[in-house]
């Protein structure tokens, strides 16, 4: 494992108490930075954190993304606990039903907005003005590649992942005057959690359309993020790094 330099840097990775935000966590914590785990679970994610903590200093911290007001507490809380915000990572999602369009459940395909764009949207709005303030940020949000292709069965899910890639590039045209790079992974699925969520039929839709032949790595994802989230990553912004195993046509 290479180790990214974010020595002194304090992060904070959202859906952070499991899967691959966990994964990621891991990988920030090796690299000497300190995390803040924000999830929904406030038991899981003070188990997690608990875990973590001999790798260096965590912090959990329960927010629900949907809420603004409940992400504007998770900011000063984590300020409190850190110091500041010099990280972002925006990972925090839910898969939903599998449907059909026409037969998606209407309660369902808003909540699968709402946590995986609309979530998005509220961190970034709650933590950018920190980041503007001290001229440095890095930020990355977990979209996906449904969100480049659509995936049959999945609407909602592939309309909030395009959401969170062309969030992605808005942010990072409007701060690109600044040191804070913005930008985002499409990942293939990783066996998590998630599954749970998702029919059998789509889990092998999903892997039969990997050239690669199998579901991508936690730690893959959290490798790529880690550089990503370096002082090293000084150009790049508003860019779309793939994680399909192949799949990705552009």
């Amino acid at each position: 494992m290479n180790k990214i330099d974010l020595a002194g840097r304090r992060a904070v990775v959202t859906g952070g108490a499991q899967g691959i935000g966990r994964a990621i966590a891991e990988r920030l914590l090796a690299s000497d930075a300190s995390v803040a785990l924000w999830d929904r679970d406030e038991q899981l994610t003070e188990a997690t954190a608990g875990e973590l903590a001999s790798l260096g200093k965590t912090a959990a911290v329960t927010v629900d993304v949907t809420d603004w007001a409940s992400v504007e507490r998770a900011v000063a809380t984590t300020n409190d606990a850190l110091g500041g915000i010099d990280i972002l990572v925006c990972n925090a999602g839910i898969a939903g039903p599998s449907a059909k369009v026409w037969e998606y459940p209407n309660d369902q395909w808003q909540a699968v907005i709402d946590i995986d764009l609309t979530g998005v949207f509220y961190c970034l709005k709650a933590v950018v003005p920190g980041m503007i303030a001290q001229n440095y940020g890095r930020i990355v949000s977990t979209a996906s590649i449904a969100g480049k292709e659509g995936n049959p069965n999945a609407s909602p899910y592939s309309a909030a992942k395009a959401g969170v890639i062309a969030l992605t590039k808005s942010l990072g045209k409007e701060l690109a005057g600044h040191d804070i790079a913005v930008n985002c992974i499409t990942p293939a699925a990783a066996k998590t959690r998630i599954f749970d969520q998702i029919s059998q039929e789509h889990i092998d839709y999903m892997l039969q359309k990997i050239p690669r032949g199998r579901f991508l790595l936690v730690e893959e994802a959290a490798a790529m993020v880690a550089w990503l989230v370096s002082a090293e990553n000084s150009f790049t912004t508003g860019a779309v790094f793939d994680l399909s195993g192949g799949r990705a046509t552009y």
